[in-house]
């Protein structure tokens, strides 16, 4: 507010200068120094003297305790709508859902269930939203699809028909899923994994992440050359950990380990290992864990809108649940690296028919769930031709 010598402020009544007294000590401190009056509907306000000032802070501190008290009850109210699975009033509909925010749209159901499915079979987001806007299909306000909202769509627990507060399930929710609640674990554990690959840059190397320099155990980065010929390097220098004694042309390598990978996927040896793998009991022991914390957080939500129990006791109980929750999601965001391969283990000669058509992301997906990594050997001297040999891979399955 701009104040002259002199001159008085207008405002409406005093409680509406500022939101915090706080900014009312300055304001005054500003209007003494202006010999400044304050003009409202209800009389003239003299901050100048120090019983304007003293009416000017009761009339602020009453309006901030009004204040704070239509946020708790609009904060309250917003809680006992969560408990209850009821959706929240305002804002656009969401996207698969009427106006009402409760009935389904048949044809952007489809669309997020076939989001869904390309998600988990490992294609990125960027792909999807390229395929989408290509179609035609628009978001709820028009708009085309951008990775950060076909992302934030499909961690959304909205359309496995649970009720999200504050980014945490607290209900079954009143309108009717899309997919599934397993689902949604698994889109959220795959999409909120801090090791999936967000660098666009990288997006045309296959093996991002997975060649190791066999001198200091550095990832291997993508480095083209001048020609534009796409390498491989251990990088060294400022900012890099690399020793700088590897580098690989990309080419080859890319298709020496994606044969090595298809070969390998269609042993079947590895197919029932992989049937019977520890990992598939794990992973239902690890989605299990999840399903029953998010059963009790639930349960809990319900104790807590019903008056059972008092808010305390809901935070106080809550807190350990979320830890188990968290955990269980972290074990299921490593299962899902080779969740991609389970389409193929009795038929993995169809994975080697779709191969070249198949997005870069879902081969990347595919190859990082067959590897740790490989492990790369510096050039021999003189020799210029590609030398497998330098190549050691470090199998996962």
């Amino acid at each position: 507010m701009r104040v002259l010598l002199n001159v008085p402020c207008v405002v409406y009544h005093a409680d509406r200068l500022h939101r915090h007294p706080r900014d009312l000590e300055d304001f005054i401190d500003l209007c003494q120094r202006a010999k400044a009056k304050i003009a409202t509907v209800s009389g003239d306000l003299d901050l100048s003297t120090h019983e304007g000032q003293l009416l000017a802070r009761i009339t602020g501190a009453v309006a901030r305790k009004e204040s704070d008290d239509k946020s708790r009850r609009i904060r309250r109210k917003h809680e006992e709508l969560a408990a209850a699975g009821k959706p929240s009033g305002g804002g656009t509909r969401p996207f698969g859902y009427e106006a009402d925010k409760l009935t389904i749209r048949p044809d952007e159901a489809e669309v997020i269930r076939d989001c869904a499915r390309h998600v988990l079979a490992g294609d990125s987001l960027r792909s999807i939203c390229i395929d989408l806007n290509e179609r035609g299909i628009v978001t709820v306000t028009g708009k085309q699809w951008t990775s950060q909202t076909l992302r934030r769509m499909l961690m959304s627990a909205r359309i496995s028909g649970q009720r999200e507060h504050e980014r945490e399930i607290v209900a079954k929710a009143q309108w009717p899923a899309i997919i599934t609640p397993k689902q949604t674990q698994q889109l959220q554990a795959k999409l909120g994994d801090p090791n999936r690959r967000t660098n666009r840059a990288s997006q045309r190397y296959l093996l991002t992440r997975l060649l190791r320099c066999s001198h200091c155990h550095a990832t291997l980065v993508s480095r083209p050359r001048e020609d534009h010929t796409r390498r491989y390097v251990c990088a060294s220098g400022p900012g890099s950990a690399g020793c700088g004694k590897t580098t690989v042309i990309a080419d080859p390598v890319e298709q020496f380990i994606s044969q090595a990978v298809l070969h390998r996927l269609e042993t079947p040896r590895l197919s029932e290992a992989m049937k019977r793998a520890p990992g598939d009991a794990k992973g239902a022991a690890w989605q299990q864990e999840v399903e029953r914390s998010q059963g009790q957080l639930d349960e809990l939500a319900q104790l807590w809108a019903s008056g059972q129990i008092t808010r305390g006791e809901w935070l106080s109980a809550r807190g350990p649940i979320e830890t188990r929750l968290t955990a269980a999601k972290k074990k299921l965001a490593t299962l899902n690296r080779t969740t991609v391969l389970l389409p193929f283990i009795d038929d993995a000669k169809r994975l080697r028919a779709q191969w070249e058509t198949m997005t870069l992301s879902r081969q990347a997906a595919i190859l990082a769930a067959a590897l740790q990594h490989v492990e790369v050997r510096p050039a021999v001297r003189g020799r210029n031709r590609f030398d497998e040999s330098r190549l050691r891979p470090l199998w996962r399955v």
